[in-house]
């Protein structure tokens, strides 16, 4: 099965071959991918190399947050993404973005202000969790909406931290 997956504005093309091999952009990669229990925290090989990273849905998106970077990931069938470029639709990046934590935790610090203008990848929010302190970074430019944490909150996983509009 073929995949087009996008992280930012890069596009990569994913083949699944087996449940061990995967080809992405032309380069087969050895593969041991395993869930860690009920939690969304996924353990993977990747020749040889070990990774884990935090994996959820959002609304038309998956949120993955690797070495303390947030990361969102559409992915789309290939024949679907063929068909609706075929149509002439694209995706546009408008209306509010709901950052939600990738985990349960604590806030360490939220270095923006409602209202502040922020541009992509600008820290958002710093979450700390399993020991670990995790910047979580804004998707796309725009301007801060409604803050509704502060450092020393815990918060839980997919809880709605703040807004970017």
């Amino acid at each position: 099965m073929k995949y087009v997956t996008t992280i930012g504005e890069r596009e990569f093309l994913v083949e699944i071959v087996d449940d061990n091999t995967v080809i992405v952009d032309g380069v087969t990669f050895l593969v041991d991918f395993d869930s860690a229990g009920s939690q969304p925290v996924y353990s993977m090989l990747v020749d040889g190399r070990s990774y884990e990273a935090y994996v959820y849905p959002a609304e038309d998106s998956l949120q993955v947050l690797l070495h303390g970077t947030l990361y969102t990931a559409n992915v789309e069938d290939e024949r679907e993404k063929r068909l609706r470029a075929s149509a002439g639709s694209r995706v546009a990046e408008r209306g509010e973005y709901y950052l939600k934590a990738p985990m349960p935790g604590l806030v360490v610090t939220v270095p923006v202000k409602e209202g502040q203008a922020v541009e992509r990848g600008d820290v958002l929010l710093i979450l700390e969790s399993m020991k670990m302190q995790n910047e979580l970074k804004s998707p796309r430019a725009g301007k801060v909406g409604r803050v509704r944490v502060k450092p020393g909150d815990s918060v839980e996983q997919r809880q709605t931290l703040l807004s970017v509009v």
